[in-house]
């Protein structure tokens, strides 16, 4: 698939991007490359072939859901420069 100046620059103007016109053409090729590499891949049949998440059919090892720190809230707190009902203030930054 070839992509043409014009679609070039859509595509700039949608990503917010600003080309030179001097990167164009290699750019035009590096996307065109790209997009036939796409087109490659789509004709591939995947008919009975299970989306994988991990390539390497690895699990991963769980541990236990335990506590394993006390409740420190009132030592952080304490050293807080502005605290109310257990809750920090904070000055306001968004009007």
């Amino acid at each position: 698939m070839t992509l043409g100046a014009d679609q070039l620059e859509r595509l700039a103007a949608l990503a917010r991007l600003r080309i030179d016109p001097g990167e164009a053409p290699a750019l035009e090729d590096s996307l065109g490359r790209i997009l036939a590499l796409v087109e490659e891949l789509s004709a591939v049949d995947t008919t009975g072939v299970e989306p994988l998440a991990n390539p390497l059919d690895a699990v991963q090892p769980l541990r236990a859901d335990e506590v394993t720190e006390g409740n420190r809230r009132e030592a952080f707190q304490a050293i807080a420069p502005a605290v109310e009902s257990g809750l920090y203030l904070v000055p306001k930054v968004i009007e």
